[in-house]
């Protein structure tokens, strides 16, 4: 989870893979023996093109999609004060959002718990 200027960073997953065209935090899989943190600062590298600072973890939690099982490592990161842009060299688009607005996109399954755990219990 990227914030800039009270906004929070939102990207489109491609139509031709799991889960087309929802919406999520960038991010992806930690190698192994790799720590996470710098796995989110190589993800977000790889995927958007920009440089990122961690700034804390959010709560860890397993999802289950049924046909995959995935543990997220959630962290709350700011664009490194050199960044560029970020620009989606794997998704189909980004947003920048405002918190109280990230469930008003198809978000992800697995990204659900991470906007709670950022913004508090869902109402």
């Amino acid at each position: 989870m990227i914030e800039r200027d009270g906004l929070v960073l939102l990207a489109q997953r491609p139509p031709h893979k799991l889960l087309p065209l929802k919406w999520e935090f960038a991010g992806g899989k930690v190698e192994p023996g790799e720590d996470p943190a710098a796995a989110i600062v190589r993800e977000i590298r790889e995927e958007l093109g920009c440089e990122i600072r961690v700034a804390r973890a959010l709560p860890r939690f397993v999802h289950d999609y049924g046909r995959v099982i995935i543990e997220m490592i959630p962290f709350v990161c700011s664009l490194a004060p050199s960044a560029t842009e970020p620009h989606p060299h794997e998704h189909v688009a980004l947003a920048w959002v405002e918190p109280d607005r990230l469930l008003a996109y198809d978000l992800a399954a697995a990204d659900l718990p991470v906007v709670a755990a950022y913004t508090g219990p869902v109402p």
